[in-house]
């Protein structure tokens, strides 16, 4: 028990031995970890010091750098602010100077014009002109010396398109009159109807009057009954209606049968038949043309041209030749042939009603093309081929040197011997009219005219520009057929005398 008692208190007293060993090794160890703790604290405090002095230091020489850059900047500053009060100064005396020279020569410009306008009256008296008569007549020299450069430019410009334009031109023309087998007789509306004695005279007439007074209401035409031997005369200005007349008289004379209701009743007739032959007519016209699908008013228009004539030469007539020719141009320029041929088939649609409508038949014939259904290039080139419109496609100008070729065929067309003559001398009025032409000749039936000029007044180079304004003038203020040809001649002679 003993022993075991002495066990025991021998263990806590090891026991008690170990735990105050652990203690106070636990302490050491605590104050070892503090030391090193404090010592390795002192040591960041220092190395962070030495950092922060490292970086105050950088910094310092930093500012002081941007210091001496920002001294050196006002320096500069100061040197340019000084520069620019130098040149103010210089500035304001310049500018001083400057009013000061300024009012000097206005002072001298003043005296310059002085003695400019003594030195121009001086010369005036010397000249015997004055300022705005040597004015115009600058002006004058230097417009002849423009016109005389144009009209060389223009002279080398026309002789390059002709090289080329001018050939093409009168090969297609060339072959479209070759191709064109036509008839060269100018027909005529008859207004004359033949009878087979004097007596049949007053039958017409009948008795008081009532049967000539039948004829005229049923027809529209006057009859006159006059002496000629043999013959009456149908007088209006409706081809149709005319024609309605003339055909009737023929067959009441043929019968014998003349009173007011066989006249009636023969004009009815020869109407209705007139209508079937206007239909068939323009049916006719447009199957030798080779055009269809054409708006049966049109047709009809078509047939009264049978009966409408211009300057002797029949409408409907002519319209077909124009259409030959405006396809055989077409086919040659690689156009629409068709379209072609009946642009120049209706080209003179507007002269069947042109009596009864106010207007050019250009016009009238466009308006009715439009009405009817035409296609818009046809529509214009009826409008154009007077130059009523201004053309605006190559089938404009088809149609128009087509309408010129068939109109000016030598027989195609008759017109008065009066207004024939009254044309040449208008022609040669028109042409003398123009400074430095001596004389002047209309030939060719009128279709030219030959300028002769004074050398002295008139220079090669201005020949050109001559004819050009000949031909203006004879276009804006004459009316003819075809076209006119204006030809200016300028001759220099030399005559010397041997003694």
């Amino acid at each position: 028990m003993f022993l075991q008692r002495r066990l025991a208190t021998s263990s806590a007293e090891n026991a008690t031995e170990q735990a105050r060993k652990m203690v106070a090794d636990a302490l050491a160890e605590a104050e070892r970890l503090r030391q090193d703790a404090m010592l390795k604290a002192k040591e960041d405090v220092y190395k962070a010091k030495k950092e922060a002095d490292e970086e105050i230091k950088n910094r310092s020489a930093e500012l002081k750098g941007e210091e001496k850059r920002f001294s050196q900047k006002l320096e500069q500053i100061e040197r340019k602010i000084d520069l620019l009060d130098k040149r103010e100064v210089d500035l304001l005396q310049k500018e001083k100077s400057f009013t000061q020279q300024e009012g000097d020569l206005a002072k001298r410009q003043k005296e310059i014009e002085a003695l400019i306008n003594e030195q121009r009256t001086k010369l005036e008296n010397i000249a015997g002109i004055t300022r705005e008569e040597a004015q115009k007549r600058l002006v004058e020299s230097i417009e002849s010396e423009a016109r005389m450069q144009a009209a060389k430019e223009v002279v080398r410009i026309e002789n390059e398109m002709k090289l080329t334009a001018d050939r093409k031109a009168k090969n297609i023309l060339a072959l479209a009159i070759s191709r064109y087998a036509g008839e060269y007789v100018a027909e005529k509306t008859v207004s004359i109807v033949p009878l087979p004695n004097e007596e049949m005279k007053g039958r017409i007439i009948g008795r008081e009057g009532r049967n000539i007074r039948a004829i005229e209401a049923a027809t529209g035409i006057d009859i006159i009954i006059d002496d000629t031997p043999e013959a009456v005369i149908l007088s209006g200005f409706n081809p149709v209606r005319r024609e309605v007349a003339r055909q009737a008289m023929e067959r009441l004379i043929a019968d014998g049968r003349i009173h007011p209701a066989r006249i009636e009743e023969i004009v009815e007739k020869v109407g209705k038949e007139m209508e079937n032959n206007l239909r068939e007519a323009g049916e006719q016209a447009t199957f030798d043309v080779g055009v269809h699908g054409m708006n049966h008013e049109l047709i009809m228009l078509l047939g009264r041209l049978k009966y409408r004539t211009s300057y002797g030469q029949s409408v409907l007539l002519h319209s077909l030749e124009v259409a030959f020719l405006c396809g055989v141009m077409a086919a040659e320029l690689g156009l629409d042939v068709k379209q072609a041929k009946r642009a120049g088939l209706l080209h003179d649609i507007g002269k069947a009603v042109d009596h009864e409508v106010e207007g050019s038949h250009a016009i009238i014939g466009r308006d009715l093309a439009r009405k009817y259904g035409e296609s818009p290039e046809v529509v214009h080139a009826i409008g154009a081929h007077h130059e009523d419109l201004e053309p605006e496609s190559v089938l404009d100008i088809l149609v128009q040197s087509a309408d010129s070729l068939s109109g000016a065929r030598p027989g195609a067309r008759r017109e008065m011997l009066e207004s024939y003559v009254k044309r040449l001398e208008d022609l040669e009025r028109l042409a003398n009219g123009f400074k430095g032409v001596e004389k002047s000749f209309a030939i060719q039936a009128g279709r030219e005219v030959r300028v002769i000029v004074d050398s002295s007044q008139v220079k090669d180079v201005e020949t050109s520009m001559l004819g050009k304004d000949i031909a203006k003038k004879i276009e804006e203020t004459m009316t003819y057929p075809g076209q006119i040809r204006v030809t200016v001649i300028r001759e220099t002679r030399s005559v010397e005398y041997a003694k």
